[in-house]
């Protein structure tokens, strides 16, 4: 985050007025809140894009997984059909994978329930600037 740089209020003759002062702080503040600003959108961005990505290489992952296992079902139930009926076979090969469906969709939510997005660097660089705003002397 860059800094807000302080200039100097130049006056006629000594120090500067209450206005020049007031002034010289609204801008300031101004600045130093389109600072926040950016740095919450930089930060949003590059969280968005990292999730982008992983989100990509997940959906490639799937679809490699679901061929995979699809084959690999196909299998079991052509195997299972050597010594049963081939729609029993389906069945349990079917059953099977609800419950695997049911593990997953559980897991996946329980992960969900933990991502938080709101831009934590950025609110807490705000705390720290309201509480200066308070007591700038401390």
């Amino acid at each position: 985050m860059a800094l807000i740089q302080s200039r100097q209020v130049e006056t006629r003759g000594g120090d500067p007025s209450v206005g020049e002062l007031l002034s010289a702080v609204t801008s300031d503040v101004q600045t130093l809140f389109r600072q926040e600003v950016e740095l919450a959108k930089t930060e949003v961005k590059q969280e968005a894009t990292k999730a982008g990505k992983a989100a990509g290489m997940y959906g490639g992952a799937g679809f490699a997984g679901y061929m995979v296992l699809l084959f690999l079902s196909l299998a079991a139930v052509l195997g299972l059909a050597n010594v049963m009926d081939g729609g029993w076979a389906a069945l349990i090969v079917t059953a099977v994978w609800a419950v695997v469906a049911a593990v997953l969709y559980a897991l996946g939510r329980a992960r969900m329930r933990t991502v938080a997005p709101k831009p934590e660097q950025t609110v807490e660089t705000l705390k720290e600037n309201a509480q200066w705003a308070r007591h700038p002397t401390r």
